[in-house]
């Protein structure tokens, strides 16, 4: 018998909490989608959850997190993005709810990518391996 849960743990949110009220994203916009108006020159941290799975005997939600990075220009862009990853990784132990961070891992570092939506923009994107368990 399968004990998945029957909704996994809001890991967007949680990251975002995270992001949020840190000294090295002040001023910027940390969110799980870009505000009204977004042209991708701002300093902004978009959330995204890209994926993974849950892994039942462990009662464990590994999530792969997208990070999309933006600033300004392409090096307060990188300088966003490395802040970014930086409180992430170190924030295993932490409880959300009915759920604790119990590790998180870099899957792809940060790597500049050209954003075809916003074509001014200056983005890296990275992405974290989450592992959460629930209550």
């Amino acid at each position: 018998m399968s004990s998945a849960p029957s909704t996994f743990p809001d890991v967007e949110a949680i990251v975002v909490d995270l992001l949020s009220d840190r000294p090295e994203l002040a001023g910027a916009i940390v969110d799980e989608t870009p505000p009204p108006g977004f042209d991708g020159t701002a300093r902004a941290v978009i959330v995204s959850r890209r994926g993974g799975a849950w892994i039942d005997d462990l009662h464990l939600d590994q999530p792969l997190i997208e990070l999309e990075v933006y600033g300004p220009d392409k090096p307060a862009a990188h300088t966003l993005a490395n802040a970014a990853r930086a409180v992430l990784l170190q924030s295993a132990g932490t409880v959300h709810g009915s759920s604790t961070v119990t590790d998180v891992s870099e899957a792809d570092g940060p790597r500049w990518l050209p954003d075809y939506l916003y074509t001014a923009a200056n983005r890296y994107l990275c992405v974290l391996r989450f592992s959460l368990r629930t209550a």
